[in-house]
């Protein structure tokens, strides 16, 4: 079971990951962004990849797809809020995208 961040260390997380486009979302502690590809078969390809990605770090994001558009939201559920695994999974699906 991951922690939850603390204070400082989820505010030092927003803050870096607030560069790329992730937003705290307003109505709970979970990351949010939208992610725009060239197609749907980009988008379903980066899904398939990142979902690989997620079953390794046994952390899987809430997501929903729209033809070439994705939109993610991550927070561990069993820490109550944000934890280092939305961190990471955060960072890897930028470092993909």
């Amino acid at each position: 079971m991951s922690e939850k961040l603390t204070s400082a260390a989820r505010e030092a997380a927003l803050e870096a990951l607030a560069g790329s486009g992730w937003v705290l979302q307003a109505d709970r502690d979970a990351l949010t962004k939208t992610f725009k590809f060239a197609s749907f078969v980009d988008a379903f390809g980066w899904m398939t990849r990142m979902a690989i990605v997620a079953e390794k770090m046994n952390h899987h994001p809430e997501w929903f797809n729209v033809y070439n558009r994705v939109d993610v939201t991550l927070t561990t559920h069993d820490a109550g809020g944000l934890s280092a695994l939305d961190v990471t999974l955060a960072e890897r699906m930028d470092a993909a995208a």
